[in-house]
């Protein structure tokens, strides 16, 4: 790992002609990172919030992706600074928090991902993020200061009303619209007026703090223009799970129009019924 390390997530962000593209990954299988990483997307959110996945698969996930050259993200269930340090020594880019509703959960998330002074992370630097030991000190800081990313979800409509002031605690780096609780805890769905305006809301306020807002969306064009059109710097275009199974249901109803040949059909009858 060089010392000079640069996040990838960073950097697509950076891009001035089209938002960053990432997906989640909930399967078990570092497979699914490489074959995500072989189809091009920028990065990968490992989420361990809404799958079974454990620590020790993150790990191995999180190293699958630094080799093949998408940047590892990884949601954790809840705000624990001891998972948070071992994900980002295990490599991570970056952790993303559910539910930060508050200026003063947003502060303890970024204590939980920084080191002194500004936060409270332990230096562990003979991990992976730090080359196990063959990168100097001074560089494992550095990255994990400078280039790891905080990435806050804005789940209810009172994190949405404070989305400008959380994006502008010290060490948050980008907000995520999780909309889906978010019309639930509303009392409506994500296509509700009023939710929508609540969205709308946190992307403009996210947006003047000069923090990037990203959302997950659907896996086509179409969601990923509405995303770029409602002002998102990021998008999560479903999810490895969903994926595989959508393209094995067009393989198999693909499959299922096929039918055989007039001339051949008492063949394969005949040929069903032999030894009954």
């Amino acid at each position: 790992m060089s010392p000079n390390r640069r996040s990838l997530f960073r950097q697509a962000l950076q891009n001035p002609d089209a938002p960053a593209l990432g997906t989640w990954v909930k399967i078990p299988a570092m497979e699914s990172i490489e074959l995500i990483a072989l189809a091009g997307f920028d990065f990968v959110v490992i989420d361990l919030e809404h799958s079974a996945m454990s620590l020790e698969t993150a790990y191995r996930h999180i190293g699958t992706a630094l080799f093949a050259g998408v940047a590892p993200l990884v949601r954790i269930p809840s705000l624990d600074a001891g998972i948070v340090q071992r994900l980002l020594d295990a490599g991570a880019e970056g952790i993303m928090v559910p539910h930060i509703d508050t200026v003063e959960q947003a502060r303890a998330a970024a204590a939980a991902v920084r080191f002194p002074p500004l936060g409270t992370r332990g230096v562990g630097s003979t991990s992976r993020a730090g080359a196990w030991g063959a990168m100097s000190r001074a560089d494992y800081v550095r990255y994990g200061q400078e280039e790891v990313v905080l990435i806050a979800q804005i789940e209810s409509g009172n994190a949405a009303r404070a989305g400008g002031a959380i994006a502008a605690v010290d060490g948050i780096d980008c907000l995520l619209i999780g909309a889906a609780d978010l019309s639930t805890v509303e009392g409506g769905t994500e296509s509700s007026p009023h939710v929508l305006e609540l969205i709308a809301g946190a992307v403009r306020d996210a947006r003047a703090a000069g923090v990037p807002i990203g959302n997950a969306g659907g896996s086509t064009a179409a969601a990923v223009q509405a995303a770029v059109d409602a002002g998102y710097s990021f998008t999560l275009m479903g999810n490895d799970a969903s994926m595989l199974g959508a393209a094995a249901a067009a393989a198999a109803a693909a499959g299922r129009t096929v039918r055989y040949a007039a001339s051949t059909t008492a063949q394969h009858s005949s040929a069903g019924t032999k030894g009954t």
